[in-house]
């Protein structure tokens, strides 16, 4: 049997851990916001229930990925930008 040399854990681990906790956290709620103005037709109650269980699956989806990106540096880029996006995307539904 051939040896095989043991690949040493990624020393960006923790920034894309991070990264996905806090901008992942942001985005969910960035896209939360923009689906209850999507839905702002819908009843309260309903579009409440939604925009609430809305956050968890996006900001898990954003957490299970997070460790694709090839650096931490990377994903804080990319998260940032899809923050600012979703964000400028909200004020500019909201000031419409």
């Amino acid at each position: 049997m051939g040896t095989h040399a043991k690949r040493p854990i990624r020393p960006d681990w923790i920034s894309k851990t991070l990264a996905g906790l806090l901008l992942g956290l942001t985005l969910a709620f960035g896209v939360s916001g923009l689906l209850a103005q999507a839905l702002a037709a819908q009843p309260l109650p309903v579009r409440g229930q939604l925009v609430m269980w809305a956050v968890a699956p996006v900001w898990l989806g954003v957490c299970g990925g997070v460790y694709f990106f090839t650096s931490g540096r990377r994903a804080w880029a990319w998260l940032g930008a899809a923050n600012l996006l979703t964000f400028g995307a909200l004020l500019a539904w909201r000031a419409s």
